[in-house]
C-alpha cells in the first residue's frame, strides 16, 4: 500500500488542483496517439484529393475533380435519357387523348405529381386544395376553364404576367378606391352579391343592390351573377370565394379589386412536363 502510494507520488501532476484534488500528467496511450495522427494524414489527404474549402465564388475543387452536383446532373440526365420517348409522345398526342392510352396516362399523372410538388405547391398546397387568394383545383369552381386543354393553356401562358403577350387578362375596376361607386352603392352591391349564394347583412339593400349590379357588373359576371369563363369572371352565386366571402372580404374586392397573377410556365418547363401537369391538375376530381 505504501509502495503504490510512492509510485503515485512520482507522478508528475499538470499543476491544477482543486480542493485538494490534483491531475496527474499520465501520457495517452500510444494507440490512440497513432489513432490521432493516423486521423490528421487522413483529413489532410482529403482535403487534398476532394473539394474542401470554400472560397469567394467556389470551393477548392480537390484533384480528383469529384462533384456530387456533377453525379447528381447525370443521374438526371440519365432519367430524362430512358424517359425521351415517352416524353416526346406525351408532347406531340393530342391533349384529349393521354387519357385514352393507360400508359401515357399513368406516366403523365405520375411525372406530373412531381412537377406541381416542385413548382406548383407553394401557391395552390400540397394537396392542391388552395388557399385565399390561391383557387382550389380540386372543385368544379374554374376562373378560366377547367377542362384539359384550358387547364394546359393557363399553365403555359399564366394570368395577369407581363412576361408572356399571351397570358389569359383580365381586371376588375376598383369601385371605391377609384370612386367609380359611392358607399352607399357598394353597401348595396355587396348585400345584393351576398343573397344571390346565401343571406345579405342588410335584406332591404338588395333590391337597390341588384340596380348597381346590372349597371356595373353583369358585363362581366352575368344577369345571374354565374360569371363568364371567357373573362376569367367568377361565379358569385356557388358560395364559393377565392378572396373570401364575408361582407368585409366582398366589399374590400368590390372597393379596391383584386388582381391574382400567375407565372407563365412556357419558358421553365417543357411542353411535355406542362401537359403531364395539366394531366395531372385536370384528374385530381375537379377538372370539368
Amino acid at each position: 500500500m505504501t509502495k503504490m502510494t510512492k509510485d503515485k507520488q512520482d507522478i508528475p501532476t499538470t499543476g491544477h488542483e482543486w480542493d485538494g484534488i490534483q491531475e496527474y500528467d499520465n501520457p495517452m496511450p500510444r494507440w490512440w496517439l497513432w489513432t490521432f495522427y493516423a486521423c490528421i494524414l487522413w483529413g489532410i489527404g482529403y482535403v487534398i484529393a476532394y473539394p474542401a474549402w470554400p472560397g469567394i465564388t467556389s470551393a477548392t475543387a480537390g484533384i480528383l475533380g469529384y462533384s456530387t452536383r456533377a453525379e447528381v446532373a447525370e443521374a438526371i440526365a440519365e432519367v430524362d435519357r430512358r424517359n425521351e420517348a415517352i416524353n416526346a409522345k406525351l408532347a406531340t398526342t393530342d391533349l384529349t387523348a393521354i387519357s385514352e392510352d393507360a400508359e401515357l396516362n399513368g406516366y403523365a399523372v405520375s411525372a406530373g405529381a412531381a412537377v406541381f410538388k416542385t413548382w406548383c405547391a407553394q401557391c395552390h398546397g400540397s394537396g392542391a386544395a388552395g388557399a385565399k387568394g390561391y383557387p382550389n383545383l380540386l372543385d368544379n369552381d374554374w376562373l378560366w376553364g377547367g377542362d384539359i386543354e384550358a387547364i394546359h393553356e393557363t399553365i403555359t401562358f399564366g394570368i395577369r404576367n407581363e412576361d408572356n403577350d399571351l397570358a389569359r387578362y383580365s381586371e376588375m375596376p376598383a369601385f371605391g378606391r377609384d370612386e367609380l361607386l359611392e358607399d352607399d352603392q357598394i353597401d348595396q352591391v355587396v348585400n345584393f352579391v351576398m343573397s344571390l349564394s346565401g343571406d345579405p347583412i342588410s335584406a332591404t339593400l338588395v333590391t337597390e343592390g341588384a340596380v348597381v349590379f346590372e349597371e356595373n357588373c353583369a358585363a362581366c359576371h352575368g344577369d345571374n351573377g354565374a360569371g363568364d369563363q371567357s373573362q376569367g369572371a367568377p361565379n358569385l352565386a356557388d358560395a364559393i370565394w377565392l378572396f373570401g366571402g364575408s361582407y368585409d372580404e366582398i366589399r374590400e374586392t368590390v372597393y379596391n379589386a383584386q388582381f391574382g397573377v400567375m407565372p407563365n410556365w412556357d419558358t421553365r418547363l417543357t411542353e411535355a412536363q406542362i401537359r403531364a401537369v395539366s394531366t395531372y391538375v385536370h384528374q385530381l376530381g375537379g377538372g370539368e
